[in-house]
């Protein structure tokens, strides 16, 4: 108890500050094989790229104790590109929607005709189509696009930010949020459990207060002694609490692990799991409408190939073939500490693409959840770590039991002797 409560003295201390565990970022992109039929209002042919992959070193800045038994910090997340572990490099070029253009027609499409013809006209004078070949890294870390500048002239406030535009662009060097947690050290049961976020008890992006609820952990650890039924932490990248649920017992390189995967409701529509109406408006179960916490641009987020959604999504497109093995998430957590020893959290990105009336550049598409990428955060404890974690935690307690038994075992016959001595001296 002493050694996994958040305690400059403690021994599991300097793991949370500074993660040991090497994490890895591997994402694959979809690139669209036929982008000029797409248009006519065909079927999309995917083809999947990557992975490209990418060493995540991890932090803790801005640490802060509470008298109220929290700490709060800021962590951050640096990435460098591993050629050696990838397949393909940075610089290649990828077909894939035009994510501003398509993404602002879809968010201007109840709005009056004459602003669709304006922004039409500048998407023209612009030379900007519904689908762009550009290099995996413009598409990541960004690049400067004039349509920015067109829109927020146009329609000032429609996506509220400037200069370069890219997927992971505020992904890098940057920060999830300030967290304050539960130190552990009144209630032991309470360790890393998420006090607030940014300042916040709940989020305000969903419907109901259930949705927009903080709860569990910061994802990196967990109260000690678990029960083999479920965990939950907050996702800053999701915008909401997730609930793992008990898959089955198993070891980690001799230590004894829990895993937990995601339930099939995780990402269900409101009409298929009632609770999840909080995050509608919905579509099929199996995608995750994250347009609130995302500038209002008409993105979901789900399991990679569509793994555990409706198989109309899949059938949508061409290119996909879900499984449990590549696509599932889980966490393999040592139930006796709380800690990950092995994990893999995956996730995918969609753009939902329609043709628009009034902006000639979006075709006859038919409205797709169109998949743009998934990405695996993982990593496992090993090396030095690893020993001393399986030395400290299964060795000596294995050690120790089997001592006890010995050292029981020769009391036995010390007991009798005593007494027949002492029997014998009355």
């Amino acid at each position: 108890l002493q050694n996994v409560r958040i305690n400059p003295s403690s021994i599991s201390f300097q793991m949370w500050k500074d993660i040991p565990v090497p994490f890895y970022l591997s994402v694959h992109f979809f690139e669209v094989l036929n982008p000029k039929q797409v248009l006519q209002g065909a079927k999309p042919v995917l083809n999947q790229r990557g992975p490209y992959v990418y060493r995540e070193y991890r932090y803790k800045t801005n640490i802060t104790f509470h008298d109220n038994d929290t700490v709060s910090y800021l962590e951050y997340r640096n990435l460098f590109f591993q050629p050696h572990l990838s397949d393909g490099t940075e610089e290649e070029y990828v077909v894939v929607p035009n994510i501003l253009m398509m993404g602002a027609a879809v968010m201007m499409e109840k709005l009056p005709n004459f602003l669709k013809i304006l922004l039409s006209g500048a998407l023209a004078g612009l030379k900007q189509e519904a689908f762009m070949n550009r290099t995996v890294r413009e598409i990541m870390w960004g690049y400067e696009d004039p349509l920015i500048d067109a829109i927020n002239m146009i329609v000032p406030g429609l996506i509220p930010f400037k200069g370069k535009f890219g997927l992971f662009v505020d992904f890098n060097n940057s920060n999830s949020g300030l967290f304050t947690v539960n130190t552990g050290m009144k209630n032991i049961s309470e360790v890393h459990m998420v006090d607030s976020w940014n300042g916040l008890k709940k989020v305000n992006y969903w419907r109901s207060s259930q949705c927009n609820m903080i709860n569990g952990t910061a994802g990196e650890m967990w109260p000690p002694f678990m029960s083999p039924t479920s965990l939950e932490f907050y996702s800053p990248d999701a915008c909401r609490s997730m609930t793992l649920v008990y898959e089955q017992s198993g070891k980690f390189k001799g230590v004894p692990t829990y895993r937990f995967v995601a339930p099939k409701t995780l990402f269900a529509n409101g009409t298929d799991y009632p609770p999840n109406e909080g995050f509608c408006p919905c579509m099929q179960s199996g995608i995750q409408n994250v347009s609130t916490c995302r500038l209002n641009a008409p993105m979901f987020i789900s399991h990679p190939h569509f793994y555990n959604a409706d198989p109309s999504l899949v059938n949508a497109v061409e290119g996909l073939h879900p499984s449990k093995d590549q696509h599932g998430l889980f966490l393999d957590v040592h139930p006796m500490t709380g800690i990950p020893m092995n994990c893999s959290i995956k996730l995918q990105l969609n753009l939902y693409i329609k043709q628009v009336s009034g902006i000639i550049q979006t075709g006859k598409i038919k409205p797709v959840v169109l998949p743009l990428l998934w990405f695996a955060e993982s990593g496992s404890i090993e090396g030095s770590v690893l020993k001393q974690f399986y030395t400290n935690l299964v060795l000596l307690p294995s050690v120790l039991d089997y001592l006890q038994y010995i050292f029981l075992g020769l009391s036995v016959p010390l007991i009798i002797s005593a007494a027949v001595l002492m029997a014998m001296s009355k």
